[in-house]
């Protein structure tokens, strides 16, 4: 018998299909033509000229709604880099002062940045800044913010060595691991997130490492940041999105030239910003795309450059 007979039983099949094979594309279709949204905000943390409220009425009259809030504004200075800072004079009340500063004008606060040293050798120091960073999430409870932001941080041995840097020992990896476990319970005590940030010169080198560190973690409470110009050197876009997509609540809008080590406010560096905001709304809808690196003199050109962007791509703000 012929392989290429038609019976009127495969017919039949065939045919009866066809509904299932056009609901299918139509589905596809129907999910292309939804509109593609992302929430831009900004973080306050090069804003040290204003104060809160100063801040708060010049980001409603920019029609920015979210923030990722740096107490670094003149009236808070609460902030240090890879340390940490006394919070003995933030008050429950001043806290909430704070947060109700934004909320009057409009503006949610998404998280608030930490960036504490979790990676430091000595388990005091490590000890005293996880400390620090419990003392944070009471913060943001008072503020009704629960997502937090930090690197591993930063250490640099003072003795000589030799073979992998610090970041990149195996007794540092299983500390992190330990330190980053120790994070969770404490940020499931609070009923918080935090959010790590990679960066190509520190201990979440690539999205790769990051999303092995994360899947070793294996915490709810643990999840990622990505910002794309700290992995411009070792990662494409595609690659970062792929490696760490389930774990993105937050992105940093940000820019870098290639084989540099600062930074640059967006539009301003070599990273692909039409691909990025594609593939955001496409893979991380529901995360932020948070500003980053700018202040009172050049945000609005860093923000021209992504709603501009946004536009020619067919992505909405939300």
């Amino acid at each position: 018998m012929p392989t290429d007979r038609i019976t009127r039983r495969s017919l039949l099949g065939a045919t009866a299909a066809l509904p299932l094979v056009g609901a299918s594309q139509a589905f596809s279709q129907a999910q292309a033509a939804q509109p593609r949204r992302l929430t831009v905000g900004i973080a306050t943390t090069g804003f040290t000229d204003r104060t809160n409220a100063q801040l708060a009425e010049e980001l409603k009259s920019a029609k920015i709604r979210t923030i990722q809030l740096f107490l670094t504004q003149s009236d808070s200075k609460y902030w240090k880099y890879n340390g940490r800072n006394d919070l003995s004079d933030l008050t429950p009340d001043r806290s909430k002062a704070i947060a109700d500063t934004y909320r009057s004008a409009g503006i949610t606060i998404h998280s608030i940045g930490v960036y504490t040293n979790l990676i430091h050798p000595d388990p005091e120091e490590r000890k005293a800044n996880l400390t620090y960073f419990e003392a944070m999430m009471e913060v943001g409870r008072q503020m009704g913010v629960g997502r937090f932001i930090s690197e591993a941080g930063h250490y640099y041995p003072p003795e000589p060595h030799t073979g992998l840097s610090y970041d990149f020992r195996e007794e540092v990896w299983k500390t992190m691991v330990a330190t980053a476990r120790e994070l969770a319970r404490i940020a499931d005590r609070h009923d918080a997130t935090v959010l790590f940030e990679p960066y190509f010169g520190s201990f979440f080198a690539s999205a790769k490492r990051t999303r092995v560190f994360l899947e070793e973690v294996d915490s709810p409470r643990i999840r990622a940041l990505l910002d794309p110009a700290n992995l411009l050197e070792l990662n494409d876009l595609d690659e970062m999105f792929g490696q760490l997509g389930p774990w993105i609540d937050c992105l940093h809008g940000k820019d870098r030239k290639l084989h540099t080590q600062r930074g640059v406010p967006a539009g301003q560096g070599d990273l692909d910003y039409r691909k990025f905001v594609e593939l955001a709304s496409q893979r991380t809808p529901a995360a932020p795309m948070i500003l980053e690196y700018v202040g009172s003199k050049d945000y609005k050109q860093a923000l021209d450059h992504l709603r501009a962007t946004m536009r020619e791509v067919g992505v909405s703000e939300s």
